[in-house]
């Protein structure tokens, strides 16, 4: 329950990959074991139009169901994927352009910062901002920084 906001239940976690679980292509450290936890709690996916090549390997690591999207339109897939796993019961973790729309009608959403940096409009359209997927990971995992985050 987040004051002056709700109750949030959400049954799906979808992740973009590149600048977000991942770094060059190769998954961030500390990503594997919060997966782990959240899989308990949450269907996860990992949604990427494959820039390095690595998706399928970082899927089958994570344990988790991979979606890859067109390089081109990749922004319409990620929101129709969205779509078809229930927006507001979803939430949205990614980094790039192609994540704006995603984000912005998630029931939650998180961008994250990290070393391949974030476009602005993925900024403007998330309801939470981090430097890390850790932390993002980590607001979901611990409950009670979600309410010091988004009460009203």
């Amino acid at each position: 329950m987040i004051p002056g906001r709700g109750e949030f239940v959400f049954s799906c976690l979808i992740l973009d990959m590149n600048g977000t679980v991942s770094t060059d292509g190769a998954l961030i450290p500390g990503v594997k074991w919060r997966i782990k936890k959240l899989k308990e709690i949450l269907d996860i996916y990992l949604i990427t139009a494959d820039t390095f090549g690595s998706a399928l390997d970082a899927s089958a690591d994570l344990g988790i169901e991979l979606a890859v999207i067109s390089p081109i339109d990749g922004g319409r897939d990620k929101f129709d994927f969205l779509k078809q796993k229930g927006s507001s019961e979803s939430i949205a973790i990614g980094n790039g352009f192609n994540d704006v729309e995603m984000l912005r009608e998630a029931g939650l959403s998180i961008v994250v910062m990290g070393n391949e940096g974030c476009s602005v409009q993925a900024l403007n359209a998330a309801m939470i901002a981090v430097n890390d997927i850790r932390d993002a990971l980590d607001l979901i995992l611990c409950k009670n920084r979600l309410i010091a985050t988004l009460r009203t």
